[in-house]
């Protein structure tokens, strides 16, 4: 089991490659959702906003008023922020569960 320091970490490792790409998905994909990544077995959460193509204010702790509510273990969010799990079959696994309208689950697909 990742820890919760591992976890911020690698929200902030994703937040940093979002940047880097950022100019070439903002022609892409308008999103601008709040966000809410909540790991199930440190029972902790962290929140932000996704906006051109960024990853911005990510901050601990739960926001239940979130656009896009992702759940997921800790080892998996680490997981997936290296590649080392596909967002497709980990939701299709029920490894990852995401809440939101489909059109954001189709332009976040887009982002990452």
């Amino acid at each position: 089991m990742a820890s919760v320091d591992e976890c911020r970490q690698a929200l902030q490792d994703l937040a940093a490659r979002l940047d880097r790409n950022a100019e070439t998905v903002r022609e892409r994909v308008d999103l601008d959702r709040t966000l809410a990544c909540r790991i199930t077995d440190l029972d902790s959460a962290f929140h932000g906003r996704l906006a051109d193509g960024r990853l911005v204010d990510l901050a601990d702790g739960d926001d239940p008023k979130a656009k896009i509510a992702m759940s997921t273990t800790s080892d998996d969010l680490l997981a997936l922020v290296r590649g080392e799990l596909d967002v497709t079959r980990a939701l299709a696994s029920r490894r990852v569960s995401i809440k939101a309208n489909p059109f954001d689950l189709m332009k976040l697909r887009k982002l990452l």
